[in-house]
C-alpha cells in the first residue's frame, strides 16, 4: 500500500479531535510536516502523530513548498481559503475542513484553483459517513421517498456555546452556529435530495441570549465581552425545482427539541427523519407504517460489533480518491453551494430582504 505524505496546517482543537488520530490509525498517510501560529502546538502535535524527523513550521507559506502529497487545512475559517490555495498551486491534494470557506467568494477561488491545478480538494462534512446517513442516502438513490420536495435541517443545541478557541470571534470564523454547525445540517439535505439549485433564501438571525449570565452551558458560562456572533440563526431557502428547505441551527436556545447534525426529508412516496434514530414513514397496505432499520453493527447478544467511526472512512475515501481514482463523496462544488446559501442566509438577516439568486 503506498504511503502519502502528509503536512497539517492548523494543531488546534479539530485537529487533535478528529483528524490527526483519525490519519494516524488508518496506516495509509505519514505526517511529516506541522504548523500553527503557535509553534508550541506544532512540536505538541508532532511529538504524539509525526514521524521522528517531522518538520514544524509557524508559517504555512513554508509547509507548502515540502515534499508532501496532501495538506490538511485544519484553520479557523478565515484562513480555510488562502491555505488550501497555496497548498493546490504547490501542487498537494487537500482536505479542508468544514465550512469551505468563511464566504462564497473564497469558496469559489478554491474551487477555481482544484480545477486549475488537477489537485483533488474535499471539505470535512463526515456526517455522510454515518450509518444512518449512508443507508438514507442509498434510499433516496433507489427513488423510495419519490420526490424529495420539503425538507429540514437540524443544528439545535439548547445550551452548547464553545467557548474555546476563536469559535465566538466573528472576524475569524464568519459567524456562529449557522456557519460551525448549521454547515453540516444542511450540506447532509442537499446531499440527500441531490439538489444543489438555490433560487432563493429568507433568513433571520439573532443574538438574544449572548449576553446574560448564569448559562447552565455545557462548557461553563460564556464571556458576553467576546461574544461577537449570532446565538441562532434560521433560514428558508427555495430551490430553482421549486423544493422548500428549513434551515435552524443554535447554540443558545430556549427549545427541548434539540438536534445536531440530522435531516428530515419529505417526498412523493415516503418520509424520512433521524429524530430517534432513522426513520422512514410511508403508507403501506393503506395503513401509516414507520420503519426503523437496524444499524448497530452486531446482531447478537454476546457481540457488540464493530462498525468504522466517521472520520476514519473519510480518510478512506480521501486515499482511495488520489491513490485509486475512486470518485470523491464530498465534492467541492457541493460544498461551495452550502457556503453560498449560508452567506445569503446572513445577508438576508442583514438587509431584511430575500436574496436571490441568478
Amino acid at each position: 500500500m503506498k504511503i502519502l505524505k502528509a503536512g497539517i496546517v492548523g494543531c488546534g482543537g479539530i485537529a487533535n479531535s478528529k483528524h490527526l488520530s483519525a490519519i494516524k490509525k488508518s496506516g495509509r498517510f505519514e505526517i511529516v510536516a506541522f504548523c500553527d501560529l503557535l509553534g508550541e502546538r506544532a512540536v505538541t502535535a508532532k511529538r504524539e502523530y509525526g514521524t521522528e524527523d517531522a518538520r514544524v513550521y509557524t508559517d504555512y507559506l513554508e509547509l507548502v513548498k515540502e515534499d508532501l502529497d496532501v495538506v490538511y487545512v485544519l484553520t479557523p475559517n478565515n484562513a480555510h481559503a488562502p491555505v488550501t490555495i497555496a497548498a493546490l498551486r504547490a501542487g498537494k491534494h487537500v482536505m479542508c475542513e468544514k465550512p469551505m470557506a468563511k464566504t462564497y467568494a473564497e469558496a469559489k477561488a478554491m474551487v477555481e484553483a482544484a480545477r486549475e491545478t488537477g489537485k483533488i480538494l474535499t471539505i470535512g462534512y463526515q456526517n455522510r459517513y454515518r450509518g444512518d446517513s449512508q443507508y438514507l442516502k442509498r434510499a433516496c438513490e433507489n427513488g423510495d421517498l419519490g420526490e424529495i420536495y420539503y425538507a429540514k435541517a437540524h443544528a439545535i443545541r439548547r445550551r452548547a456555546v464553545p467557548t474555546w478557541g476563536v469559535f465566538l470571534d466573528a472576524e475569524k470564523q464568519g459567524g456562529g452556529p449557522l456557519i460551525d454547525i448549521g454547515t453540516h445540517a444542511l450540506d447532509l439535505t442537499l446531499w440527500m435530495m441531490d439538489n444543489y439549485e438555490p433560487a432563493s433564501v429568507t433568513g433571520a438571525v439573532f443574538r438574544k441570549l449572548a449576553d446574560q449570565k448564569d448559562t447552565g452551558n455545557a462548557w461553563g458560562d460564556w464571556d458576553p465581552e467576546v461574544f461577537t456572533v449570532e446565538d441562532s440563526a434560521f433560514g428558508f431557502i427555495r430551490m430553482k425545482n421549486g423544493a422548500a428547505i428549513q434551515l435552524e441551527a443554535s447554540w443558545a436556545l430556549n427549545s427541548l427539541e434539540v438536534d445536531e447534525a440530522k435531516t428530515s426529508l419529505c417526498g412523493t412516496k415516503a418520509g424520512a427523519d433521524m429524530k430517534d434514530g432513522l426513520r422512514i414513514n410511508r403508507v403501506q397496505y393503506g395503513r401509516q407504517c414507520v420503519e426503523k432499520p437496524a444499524l448497530a453493527a452486531g446482531g447478537v447478544d454476546f457481540f457488540a460489533g464493530t462498525e468504522e467511526k466517521a472520520e476514519d472512512v473519510e480518510q478512506r475515501v480521501f486515499y482511495d480518491a488520489i491513490v485509486n481514482g475512486k470518485p470523491l463523496v464530498v465534492k467541492p462544488e457541493q460544498a461551495l453551494v452550502v457556503t453560498q446559501i449560508l452567506e445569503a442566509v446572513y445577508e438576508s438577516a442583514k438587509t431584511g430582504k430575500t436574496v436571490y439568486f441568478d
